[in-house]
């Protein structure tokens, strides 16, 4: 039995010089991991969102896997596969966007980390690809905290906000815009049709994205967007991607010890 575990764990310090992605292991490799890692890594983004018309549903869920695994090359970190349903009420009336209630995604992080609690993990971090998500995972971070476990989460406010400011020429808008829109064709440029983009350049006001254009309540969008994603470039995406990434990894060994 000793030798077993010895041999797991020589196996799992030579399949990745940094993190791993604990799907592609066993579960004795796993067991040999969390010996050797103590934070764990939740990517998190939707699956199914809409994003205008030229991008995909799963925009977020690209971007969450592109950002995790880079994040996973340059830190210890065990990475789970990344959560793709989460609470997301401002895209509602646009036909395959999913959202789930604050208390139920609360609680499905909350269990989630709960999963490695179980085995001795204290510390997780959610990289988050949302911005409605920070206020439930904000409560399930007071949850664990409760519980003896540290979770943290990234906000999108907070991250790469120098290089977003550097390179943004829109109005208003956060949302399958200008940023985004040149994050995806740096990250995934296949899945880009920059030839449907359409601006969206009404003001910011409380609600959510409406496809009413009599609505009292909200930033009427008849195509999903808000902000201009004419304006998008590559070269804009690489900028404001490896700042993302940068500020997370710095985060992440300054808190995390990774």
């Amino acid at each position: 039995m000793a030798f077993g575990k010895l041999h797991c764990f020589s196996k799992v310090k030579t399949m990745a010089a940094r993190g791993l992605f604990i799907e592609k292991l066993t579960w004795r490799d796993v067991e040999a991991a969390l010996a050797a890692f103590d934070t764990v890594l939740i990517p998190l983004g939707a699956r199914c969102k809409e994003h205008g018309l030229h991008l995909p549903l799963n925009t977020d869920w690209i971007s969450a896997e592109y950002l995790a695994g880079r994040v996973v090359e340059q830190c210890r970190v065990l990475a789970v596969p990344t959560v793709q349903y989460g609470y997301f009420p401002a895209f509602t009336e646009y036909p395959g966007s999913v959202h789930v209630s604050a208390e139920t995604f609360r609680d499905l992080i909350a269990d989630l980390c709960r999963s490695f609690m179980r085995h001795g993990v204290k510390k997780f971090y959610i990289l988050n690809t949302g911005i409605s998500t920070n206020a439930p995972l904000a409560a399930a971070r007071d949850l664990l905290a409760k519980e003896g476990a540290r979770m943290e989460f990234t906000d999108l406010h907070a991250v790469g906000t120098a290089a977003r400011d550097s390179v943004r020429q829109q109005s208003v808008g956060t949302h399958a815009d200008e940023i985004e829109t040149s994050m995806l064709m740096y990250m995934a440029p296949q899945v880009v049709h920059l030839e449907k983009a359409v601006p969206e350049l009404r003001p910011d006001r409380p609600g959510p994205l409406t496809r009413d254009p009599n609505a009292t309540r909200g930033v009427y969008s008849a195509t999903g967007s808000w902000g201009d994603p004419t304006l998008a470039t590559v070269e804009k995406g690489r900028i404001v991607t490896e700042a993302i990434i940068a500020d997370i990894v710095v985060y992440l060994r300054r808190e995390f010890g990774v």
